[in-house]
């Protein structure tokens, strides 16, 4: 992406043309990495639990395999929506 920081979350993903099936119709849509301490400073820097930060970068990681993306303040919007119902269907809040 052309930064040259460290990252909380990176994901590659498999399905960046079409769509790649396995066998049983199974998806593999990629891969999520995640950096444990930067998501323990996170969670300290903003006041919840560790949990709570792994479970939002994993979410977060699994809508950009999804396709969604933040570029955008509305894309911002619609991805962070989703990722907090997700979170509050888990009763994993801040």
């Amino acid at each position: 992406m052309g930064i040259d920081r460290e990252t909380d979350v990176i994901t590659f993903a498999l399905e960046d043309e079409d769509t790649v099936i396995i066998p049983d119709n199974e998806r593999i849509l990629g891969d999520i990495y995640i950096s444990l301490d930067k998501a323990k400073a996170q969670a300290e820097e903003y006041g919840h639990s560790f949990l709570r930060e792994l479970s939002f970068l994993a979410v977060h990681g699994f809508y950009h395999l999804l396709g969604y993306d933040h570029q955008t303040k509305e894309e911002e919007k619609v991805m962070f929506a989703k990722q907090e119902e997700v979170l509050n269907s888990y009763g994993i809040t801040r």
